[in-house]
């Protein structure tokens, strides 16, 4: 490899590969379950869509998987939004 070569760093979890590969003008979905390890980035992102007017749906669920806490929490939209990005 050259110095002038880039490598891609690989995708370490599912949640930087979703945001990277669904484009951002995609309607947004009614229902959502946000999950990850219990840190900042995950407060981040529920405080990122309830910003974005989801709200929290249900108690959030937690397991140890070992060496990190995981978390998970489903937000909603009262509204319905089609395919086309339109309220219903």
């Amino acid at each position: 490899m050259t110095p002038e070569s880039k490598t891609i760093p690989p995708v370490t979890n599912i949640e930087d590969m979703t945001e990277a590969l669904v484009p951002k003008t995609q309607p947004k979905l009614t229902y959502r379950l946000i999950t990850g390890k219990d840190d900042n980035v995950f407060c981040e992102r529920i405080s990122t869509a309830l910003a974005e007017g989801y709200r929290l749906y249900g108690s959030p669920a937690a397991t140890f998987n070992g060496s990190d806490m995981m978390v998970a929490q489903a937000v909603v939209l009262d509204i319905a939004i089609d395919k086309n990005g339109a309220q219903r």
